[in-house]
């Protein structure tokens, strides 16, 4: 339902307003005129966009926008016509962004565009990936069945990265308090012990003379060393952002010992799910390779999957062009076989995600119940080679004495 404001006449001709809610124009001049009125004047009344509260962000999250496509795939399915569906949606979201971008599309639709073109005007939230999706989705029908494919993706990832996130709260903590401990003796500690061992000099143990070395390094060039730190940074920044810098690095990154496998198996993953909530939607299978390519997040699999696509462009299947890339394992090009071969492709290439979704969370939870004790024995390795390179000069002083 609209709401419509409206300036009418009664049987005695005296002006009245008011407001009602009805499917669309015609049918609110109908309901006033049913009420013994003329009709004089009649707006439709837009939602007003949100204003911000005290401390509300402006920031959009995955979460956010996996919730904003469940409540459109929830809301078509249920019957409701799509700009009745975005207006609801403004009005639900809680984010202030995600609501002034519905109701900028709801103007756009309901003058005359469809909502995958409404949305694709903002393309930092909504990618070719979405867009592309939903416009498929449009022209064969499926716009909710598109719709909620779209939110499971979504949904999927953002469950991903939350899992990611918990996993690495207990690691980043005790990083962080190793790279504190060892700031705060470098700094702090060893300087005031240094004064103690000044006279001693060449008889200090190497291991003394290492620790006070690397101390006077840190101390008295620290603004050379963030400098240079921050100059590589901003060096390595620039090459990562160039095309070449980018696909070396991604390249490195999945030959990474023991964090390569799961890496790989994660953007696989994440490829195979974009590519069957693609072929799901009916998008093309030549941009749905090249979608999916961008959508997995690494170069060297952006240009394996693009050229896939000329080879499929050429006439081979999807399968074998795969199988001659190298890259792909075993168990994806068979099930695209299969796919290929009884028509379901969607489904294969899902099953294959699951299966892989599940290596990697197997993976992630080897890499950090190693990585926890890694931190800790480097941490208790660098407090003992400090405490054994202070007192290793007490005692050897101890024994002079005696």
């Amino acid at each position: 339902m609209t709401s419509y404001s409206y300036i009418a006449l009664d049987v005695s001709g005296a002006r009245k307003s008011g407001q009602i809610e009805a499917n669309d124009r015609e049918a609110a001049i109908v309901a006033i005129k049913t009420e013994g009125r003329f009709v004089v004047e009649i707006t439709e009344q837009k939602p007003k966009a949100q204003t911000p509260a005290f401390g509300q962000s402006r920031k959009v999250s995955k979460g956010e926008l996996a919730l904003m496509s469940r409540r459109m795939a929830d809301l078509a399915a249920a019957g409701l016509p799509l700009d009745r569906v975005l207006q609801v949606v403004a009005e639900q979201s809680e984010s202030l962004v995600l609501a002034d971008i519905a109701l900028s599309a709801l103007e756009d639709v309901r003058g005359g565009l469809p909502v995958s073109q409404a949305l694709a005007k903002h393309p930092k939230l909504f990618p070719p990936l979405f867009t592309e999706t939903l416009r498929a989705g449009e022209a064969s029908g499926q716009f909710s069945e598109v719709c909620s494919r779209l939110a499971d993706f979504q949904q999927i990832e953002v469950s991903r990265r939350s899992q990611l996130s918990a996993a690495m709260v207990y690691p980043a903590v005790l990083a962080s308090v190793a790279v504190g401990v060892v700031i705060f003796l470098l700094t702090f500690v060893v300087p005031r012990l240094s004064i103690v061992f000044r006279d001693m000099k060449d008889d200090l143990p190497v291991s003394t003379k290492l620790l006070l070395g690397g101390t006077n390094l840190i101390t008295q060039n620290y603004i050379m060393i963030l400098a240079f730190m921050a100059g590589a940074y901003i060096l390595y920044r620039g090459w990562a952002m160039s095309e070449t810098g980018a696909w070396m690095r991604d390249r490195m990154v999945l030959r990474l010992p023991v964090v390569g496998k799961v890496i790989t198996k994660a953007v696989i993953s994440r490829y195979a799910r974009t590519l069957s909530t693609l072929v799901f939607g009916g998008v093309p299978i030549l941009e749905a390779l090249r979608l999916s390519g961008l959508a997995a997040g690494n170069r060297l699999f952006q240009r394996t999957s693009d050229q896939v696509a000329d080879e499929v462009r050429d006439g081979r299947s999807i399968h074998q062009a795969m199988q001659d890339t190298g890259v792909f394992p075993p168990v994806l090009t068979h099930m695209v076989a299969i796919g290929e071969e009884t028509g379901d492709l969607p489904k294969m290439l899902n099953r294959v995600s699951d299966s892989l979704d599940f290596e990697v969370d197997i993976g992630m939870r080897k890499l950090m119940s190693m990585l926890e004790p890694i931190i800790v024995l480097a941490m208790g390795g660098f407090v003992g080679f400090v405490v054994i390179s202070i007192l290793l000069p007490i005692f050897q002083a101890q024994n002079a004495v005696k």
